[in-house]
């Protein structure tokens, strides 16, 4: 990002950000007992069943965030005429599916 380009910020509900949150706590805490696992010599298929269900809960996460995006932001500039805003979606929705 240029230093003329303004960061984009969203304001969110608190309910949407409460969720949002949960869920980021919740995956911090799987993280957590991942490591504690390697650091206790747990079996390898043990932790990577533990590291799939943390993926699973980041991309419940993204779901989540990409659902309100696209009902806010995405709908907002397409009514108001932003365009731009397609190519950005279709961009990041390029990023989500590596």
């Amino acid at each position: 990002m240029d230093q003329q380009t303004t960061p984009k910020t969203k304001e969110r509900p608190e309910e949407e950000i409460k969720r949002l949150l949960h869920r980021l706590s919740r995956v911090e805490g799987q993280i957590r007992g991942i490591r504690g696992m390697v650091e206790r010599g747990a079996y390898c298929t043990d932790v990577l069943a533990q590291v799939a269900a943390a993926t699973a809960a980041l991309n419940a996460f993204n779901k989540e965030l990409l659902a309100q995006h696209i009902r806010t932001c995405v709908a907002r500039d397409i009514r108001e005429g932003h365009d731009e805003t397609i190519d950005e979606l279709v961009a990041t929705l390029q990023k989500l599916m590596k």
